[in-house]
């Protein structure tokens, strides 16, 4: 009944906010939204904090769907995603600061754009505003995802533009192409399920864009607890093999093979340094027995010939961005 009055009030957007033991940062998240229009759904993952139960007090507005347990970031956002009937649908990190006219500017940059599937705000460091979070996501063919711009000044990434991907933590999705594309995978738990589903609408035939206008400021890793951790580590690492063999035709695989083992061997030397080598060789393992699983094999990406231009457009990007990742 709430959601159908806010949608006749002209509400067109939902933000999904995942939540668990986030008790540090989500009343601060709530308020930071209190003026926007959209109807804001909070799902817990079986938080034990008082997390949940400030929302519940401190938010009598605020949707709360609890889940008995931690699902994971997938599961948690797909429950809300079957909860909403808006047009756009806004996903958002629990410990995340949104700045004034955040959803109206996601929702009029993807009116202007039909065709795009997602669109990602600008996220900013919380703790540096001036510094860069997230400026975009992107995928090489080196076997790497990363976000534009991290740890750089904001004035270099203002301008709108399309990418390979929305980052998860600050995003708008049309609701009406995840028909097509599907929620997100829950093999993923958490980690690259949204270079995924980004992968998944360009394969499709749509594209994502960066939009600058909507500001956003990210604590990061609130969740995991630091930017490199084991659980990270190893989730990572699982996902990033997954991702490859999910999306990509075998002939793709083969032309990119090289570049691919390279990839994943400074990865591991790199790791290997951060004394966390042997959690970063778990997870590839991992990674390729999910592939060879029954529940992984049900999730691959099946080959169309009527998309043969998306995957050639895609393979064309992937070199390219092995540039970005260097030099932007």
């Amino acid at each position: 009944m709430e959601l159908a009055k806010e949608m006749d009030a002209g509400i067109r957007s939902t933000v999904i906010i995942p939540n668990y033991n986030g008790i540090k940062y989500i009343e601060k998240c709530l308020r930071s939204l209190a003026e926007e229009p959209a109807h804001i759904i909070v799902v817990d993952n079986g938080s034990e904090d008082g997390s949940r139960e400030l929302v519940r007090e401190k938010f009598p507005a605020v949707e709360l769907e609890c889940l008995d347990r931690n699902y994971g970031f997938c599961r948690a956002v797909n429950v809300g995603m079957e909860r909403s009937r808006t047009t756009y649908v806004i996903l958002l990190n629990n410990d995340t600061e949104v700045e004034a006219g955040f959803v109206r500017a996601l929702e009029s940059s993807m009116d202007r754009h039909p065709g795009a599937f997602s669109g990602a705000a600008q996220m900013r460091n919380l703790y540096d505003r001036e510094r860069i979070d997230d400026a975009g996501d992107y995928y090489c063919a080196l076997g790497w995802a990363f976000a534009l711009g991290k740890d750089k000044p904001k004035d270099n990434y203002q301008k709108e533009r399309e990418i390979f991907a929305s980052c998860g933590g600050a995003a708008v999705l049309r609701r009406s192409i995840l028909r097509q594309t599907g929620y997100l995978d829950e093999n993923h738990f958490a980690y690259l399920e949204d270079i995924d589903l980004g992968y998944r609408a360009r394969i499709q035939g749509y594209y994502n864009i960066y939009i600058p206008e909507a500001v956003v400021y990210h604590a990061g890793s609130g969740a995991s607890g630091s930017r490199y951790n084991k659980f990270k580590v190893d989730l990572t690492s699982r996902n990033s093999i997954y991702l490859i063999y999910k999306n990509m035709p075998v002939i793709q695989i083969i032309l990119n093979f090289p570049l691919l083992f390279a990839g994943f061997a400074v990865k591991t030397l790199f790791f290997l340094r951060k004394g966390m080598g042997a959690d970063y060789l778990k997870g590839l393992g991992r990674g390729c027995r999910l592939c060879v699983s029954e529940e992984g094999r049900k999730h691959k990406v099946r080959f169309r010939r009527k998309h043969l231009h998306s995957y050639v457009r895609i393979q064309l990007e992937l070199w390219r961005n092995i540039c970005y990742r260097v030099w932007k």
